[in-house]
């Protein structure tokens, strides 16, 4: 059996029956005329017209985001939630078939079945939101790497204006490559034609909206860093508290201090990233010095600690956030399994601790339930063990280089 699981055809039934049951259950909400989450919402902006009426002013995603909302809205909006779903499918199974080398590559196999676990535990969110949407285009850039940095860059900024967190990504891989003008070549190349699309739409005013539309949010319910007051309005300390912010529909947490807080993320936010493209930048250098540097391995382990990053130090915790990891994980596995387990175990963990979180018990966090808070928490924690495995593998890489640091750890697990 486990033989068979491995063929292409055991991947491909896999793949069929995490697909195929979702979209059997998306289509639940359809014959009831329905959408799903925040499907739900873009089916309205569809409904609104293009492009002017598509979003709230400001608009709140980079414009390519509206690419599969148009798509998806195609035939009206009833049908709308089952082709999101098919779009979302579609691109998932090419990003499986390059992973594991269209079924013919052992180790690629294995990290496809690791891939289609992780949606399955994600479940709707990956499923019924943007992100689901990006972090198989990821996967497919981030897949092209250092052999080929105009495509996959080119794919990367595409992906970066339909929603943000994949600029985590362009960020080591212009740091590893060889020849940067191809990093930056392939993303003017898409970022002009993003620009001419906008123009011939007469949407420029709003092309960066998105830029702005986060700075006056609050501590998210979710984010790593609102652990403390997620416990003091639980344990009804300093008058903390938990409300929904009705105009960007997120539940956010009051408190002695929050304020500050709040406003100290995002200044935090852009020095992490800094320091991170720093040690990207001086682990390539020390592996040139010594001769043994992997341009590789330091873009996955380079753009696990960024994107890990984005995530941990972000005052936002949306729980579609854990996406994003999914693509830079799988790929690691397939490159080197052994070296990657523990970030794949970690994730796999953070995704059933969110899904317990959100959808399932996210009524009783936001009633100060201590019980989901501890989940939440335990989450969190193990957010920050990622990041910080990610970082310390970026260092050892630098100090030691790839082959050493994989034997290194397999020396200590034996």
């Amino acid at each position: 059996m486990k033989r068979w699981l491995l063929t292409p055809r055991g991947l491909l039934t896999g793949f069929l029956v995490v697909h195929l049951g979702y979209l059997v259950f998306m289509s639940i909400f359809v014959f009831q005329g329905q959408a799903f989450s925040d499907t739900n919402i873009y089916r309205d902006w569809a409904a609104a017209g293009f492009p002017q009426d598509l979003q709230p002013s400001p608009w709140v995603y980079p414009i390519a985001g509206l690419l599969p909302i148009w798509i998806s809205g195609l035939a009206g909006p009833g049908p709308f939630l089952l082709l999101w779903v098919l779009l979302t499918s579609a691109l998932n199974g090419v990003a499986i078939g390059i992973l594991s080398g269209w079924g013919k590559k052992p180790s690629g196999v294995r990290a496809a079945w690791w891939w289609l676990a992780f949606i399955a535990i994600m479940g709707t969110l990956g499923f019924a939101r943007v992100d689901g949407v990006t972090a198989p285009i990821v996967l497919m850039g981030l897949s092209l790497g250092v052999a080929s940095p105009f495509a996959s860059a080119a794919i990367l900024a595409f992906a970066t204006w339909m929603k943000v967190w994949p600029a985590a990504a362009l960020v080591p891989l212009f740091a590893v490559v060889r020849d940067r003008w191809k990093v930056i070549a392939g993303g003017v190349v898409v970022t002009a034609a993003v620009a001419a699309v906008a123009a011939m739409l007469g949407v420029v005013p709003h092309l960066l909206d998105f830029l702005t539309t986060q700075g006056s949010r609050g501590m998210q319910l979710e984010a790593t860093f609102t652990t403390p007051w997620l416990w003091m309005s639980v344990l009804g300390i300093g008058g903390a508290r938990m409300y929904m912010n009705t105009e960007i529909n997120s539940m956010q947490v009051d408190g002695p201090g929050s304020t500050i807080a709040s406003a100290l993320m995002q200044p935090l936010f852009v020095l992490i990233a800094l320091a991170v493209a720093l040690v990207i930048f001086w682990a390539l250098h020390q592996g040139k010095k010594r001769g043994h540097e992997d341009r590789a391995e330091l873009l996955l382990a380079g753009a696990l600690t960024m994107v890990s990053a984005f995530i941990v130090f972000n005052k936002v915790g949306s729980p579609q956030f854990m996406v994003w990891l999914g693509p830079v994980v799988a790929l690691g596995l397939a490159q080197d399994r052994a070296a990657w387990r523990v970030p794949a175990r970690l994730l796999l963990a953070i995704a059933a601790a969110t899904f317990v979180v959100y959808p399932l018990f996210y009524d009783a966090l936001s009633h100060n339930n201590p019980i989901m808070a501890f989940v939440l928490s335990v989450r969190n924690v193990l957010l920050v063990a990622l990041f910080v495995w990610a970082a310390l593998r970026l260092v050892r890489l630098g100090r030691k280089g790839a082959p050493a640091v994989d034997q290194e750890l397999r020396d200590a697990k034996s």
